[in-house]
């Protein structure tokens, strides 16, 4: 739906009714089970359908909508030292917990984002947020790997971290949430150690 539609008329209550039917879907997405759709969200929201589609005309663009916004610029606690194994266990954790906080929206959007389709590259799955939180996290590393050789390490960090690393830890290798998370800890120090050493 365009924001055009929204901001003409009664703007107010077009956001309250947009809001409505986010948080419809939203609700919906985390109780499991297949993506809801736009009639499903209207009528969780006690929105009529035809208004429903005014504001999403697919589903997919509802679910969009519905992806848990992050609004945060780092995954970094406040008070972290200077060493990068410890930098990037903190914003790993930090990544995961918000991950596994958001869990069923993360794995509707992990399914929306593997149809080959335009519409599924502008998901959030896609925008890579975390290679720049893990970027951060890497900073005292850039005087030594370079700019180049930090973008390399946050990218390898974020392909063994995030929901397509849980799912797999978690439906295929059977471990808990908990382990899963360790894991991947686990492996992001590793890759920060390694391309440490090989300077």
């Amino acid at each position: 739906m365009s924001t055009a539609y929204e901001q003409t008329g009664r703007a107010r209550q077009k956001q309250r009714t947009r809001k409505a039917l986010v948080a419809a879907a939203r609700d919906l997405v985390a109780l499991g089970g297949r993506p809801p759709t736009v009639a499903e969200a209207a009528e969780a929201a006690s929105v009529s359908r035809t208004t429903a589609y005014r504001y999403f005309p697919t589903q997919k663009s509802l679910l969009l909508a519905a992806h848990p916004e992050v609004d945060a610029t780092s995954m970094l606690p406040g008070e972290v030292s200077d060493d990068p194994e410890e930098r990037m266990a903190a914003a790993v954790r930090g990544f995961m917990a918000m991950v596994v906080d958001t869990e069923p929206q993360q794995r509707t959007m992990l399914r929306l984002s593997l149809e080959p389709d335009t519409e599924s590259r502008q998901l959030p799955l896609r925008q890579g947020r975390a290679i720049g939180w893990f970027t951060e996290a890497l900073a005292p590393l850039a005087e030594q790997l370079g700019d180049d050789g930090v973008r390399r390490l946050a990218i390898a960090v974020r392909a063994v971290s995030g929901i397509e690393s849980l799912v797999w830890l978690t439906d295929i290798a059977g471990l808990t949430r908990e382990q899963a998370v360790e894991q991947m800890v686990w492996s992001a120090v590793a890759l920060v150690r390694r391309a440490a050493q090989e300077v």
